[in-house]
């Protein structure tokens, strides 16, 4: 971090004379990128020479900055082979930030060289089509609404003490937590050590040493450069203490980490989530570390999570901020109607949600009962408002401090490292829309609101369903059986299939997301598409070819040497599940020929089940190749 370097560029810079003036003072910054955003949350680099940037600032920025077309972008069913054009606009409402390059340095001025990364939108036949235009556009709907229901409902329970008709603006206030593994390259510690160290707790919290400590400290350094306004870098749960060779360097390390920075609002939220992710990898990188976010990138202990915040406050006409969750009398009730409306609709509307948030594999295998991750489409408020309370095992936390209603906020904890924070983003808010209508045009008083919030099943809900319980201050991991769990609150998903399923099953709900036509239906066929396409690639791809390498390594231990019946019988059952899961006979196929038989036939639905069989039976292999191995002493 260099104090003298230019690190990002607000709004009210991006002007052609602001913006020229800088670049000039900043000789460093060598290409220009315009950074639009796709369905599947990958964002575009394309490297402009700053000279040209330059020399025709006026059109790139108010004309169309870039093209690219439908191979270089996720927008399947839409940029099509036949019709794949896609411009990038511009995007001045947002910070715009310089992206160094830590191993190239400019001859002139010896600082590394920058690339001034641009924001924008993309557009297909004239129509936005990219994640950041359907948040942007999503909160700009929403607030609209909320804004004519203020006129025809001046009075709204829990805001008796706000004149709704002083609202200037609705600040969508947003933040998210970046969780993510850090290891050794080449390196990994044995599972049953990780999982022990998590059981005892060795980790939580903890200090930091070696290099981890220096990479951590410096990303919180460099975060600060970039204006995030970093609140905190912490171990998590999981990790093994590393190792520390003859030279004094920290080998072995194998370590869960957790950095924290200040809410935002809408876009800018999202934008700064994607580039807390490349200053994580650059920096860890640059002290021989890597970085890892996938939700569960290791079988058996924590994964990470990226719980995401969100809110609705008010600008007042004087410049008072007013929180719209927090109720007049924070010790008498837990929200106001417009934070009970935020929250059934989050949880009324989660089946369709939930495609956006868990659209991977990886995504999916962190939402398992034991490691903190939510399951259940269930929120807890607490046991009282005068004692706030924290439930680690529900889906949509309320987070609140009498002292402090600004604070009031929900936390979704289903998001991941690579969850598409735009859309998620997107799709919290258009559901918690249609929970404000619904609990702000019934007319009913905040006991009433959380009397139905409460309900137990098979009691009418003016909004929620029958037959389905939304509120538990219990553990829903030790106090619920399985069965129990799916009867309340839903069955969870256990495959990309599945999940992408709820969008014509639930008809109803999906309307509560294309109301307003921002996020359209043709925006979510597309999405599913191109999750499902990713889906079908990893497994016959990646995860089909690891396990048939795992399987062919799993050899017989006890041909010579000190062994007994139970070896045999051991190895009979490991030889009977590598048969059944990789080996095809003249009597039936293997597992592994019936998924690429399913989705030669394009029967998604028999891979889906297949994938479910196969993941079972590999567990079962693991487990039985362990024991046998286990119990070889020779």
């Amino acid at each position: 971090m260099n104090k003298e370097m230019l690190y990002y560029i607000n709004p009210e810079q991006q002007t052609p004379e602001e913006l020229k003036a800088l670049l000039e003072m900043h000789q460093e910054i060598k290409f220009v990128s315009f950074m639009g955003v796709d369905f599947a949350g990958n964002d575009t680099d394309e490297k402009v020479p700053i000279n040209l940037f330059i020399e025709d600032i006026n059109s790139f920025l108010e004309g169309m900055a870039a093209q690219t077309d439908g191979s270089s972008v996720v927008l399947p069913g839409i940029a099509t082979l036949n019709n794949a054009r896609v411009d990038m606009k511009v995007d001045k409402s947002v910070n715009w930030y310089i992206d160094y390059n830590y191993e190239h340095f400019d001859a002139q001025t010896g600082k590394m060289v920058g690339t001034l990364r641009i924001p924008c939108f993309l557009i297909h036949n004239e129509i936005f089509v990219d994640s950041r235009s359907i948040l942007q556009n999503s909160l700009d709907y929403v607030e609209a609404q909320m804004l004519e229901m203020f006129k025809k409902h001046p009075q709204i329970a829990g805001l008796e003490h706000v004149d709704l008709s002083q609202i200037e603006k609705l600040v969508f206030t947003c933040a998210t937590e970046l969780e993510f593994w850090v290891k050794s390259p080449r390196e990994d510690a044995p599972i049953e050590a990780l999982s022990s160290s998590q059981m005892m707790q060795e980790q939580y919290w903890q200090r930091t040493r070696g290099n981890v400590r220096t990479a951590l400290e410096q990303t919180i350094e460099m975060m600060e450069a970039y204006g995030l306004e970093p609140e905190m870098g912490h171990k998590e749960c999981g990790g093994v203490r590393g190792q520390i060779d003859g030279a004094g360097h920290m080998t072995h390390v194998m370590e869960q980490l957790e950095v924290d920075w200040k809410f935002n609002v809408g876009l800018q939220t999202a934008d700064n989530e994607l580039l807390a992710r490349i200053i994580v990898k650059e920096v860890f990188r640059m002290n021989g570390l890597e970085v890892s976010f996938q939700a569960k990138p290791i079988p058996g202990v924590a994964g990470s999570g990226e719980h995401t915040h969100v809110g609705i406050a008010a600008k007042l006409k004087n410049g008072k901020m007013v929180n719209l969750f927090a109720p007049g009398d924070m010790k008498a009730d837990f929200l106001s109607a417009i934070g009970y409306g935020s929250m059934m609709g989050l949880l009324k509307n989660y089946e369709v949600i939930n495609p956006f948030i868990s659209a991977t594999i990886d995504s999916l295998n962190r939402l398992k009962p034991g490691f903190e991750a939510p399951v259940c489409i269930v929120t807890s408020l607490g046991i009282s408002p005068q004692v706030p309370s924290r439930n680690r095992t529900i889906l949509a936390g309320l987070i609140r401090d009498i002292d402090s209603p600004m604070a009031t906020r929900i936390e979704m904890r289903s998001p991941n490292p690579y969850t598409n924070t735009y859309i998620a983003i997107a799709a919290f808010y258009l559901a918690m829309w249609d929970g404000i209508k619904a609990c702000v045009e019934s007319g009913k008083n905040l006991k009433e609101l959380e009397a139905e919030l409460s309900k137990k099943a098979g009691v009418e809900g003016f909004y929620l369903e029958k037959d389905r319980e939304y509120r538990s201050e219990d553990d829903v991991f030790e106090d619920f059986s399985e069965e129990e769990r799916s009867r309340l609150f839903g069955k969870p998903p256990a495959t990309v299939w599945e999940n992408m399923c709820g969008f014509n099953k639930y008809p109803e709900k999906k309307a509560a997301l294309t109301s307003g036509n921002i996020l359209r239906a043709e925006f979510i066929d597309s999405f599913a598409k191109g999750a499902l396409v990713r889906w079908q690639t990893e497994l016959l791809n990646r995860i089909i070819p690891e396990f048939h390498a795992e399987i062919v390594a799993m050899k017989c231990l006890h041909d010579t040497g000190f062994y007994n019946k139970c070896d045999d019988e051991l190895w009979e059952k490991i030889a009977a599940l590598r048969v059944m899961l990789a080996k095809d006979s003249v009597e039936a196929p293997c597992i592994f020929t019936m998924i690429r038989d399913a989705f030669s036939r394009g029967d998604f639905d028999a891979a889906s089940k297949l994938k479910l069989e196969m993941v079972k039976t590999m567990e079962k292999l693991r487990s039985c190749y362990h024991d046998y191995k286990q119990n070889i002493i020779d």
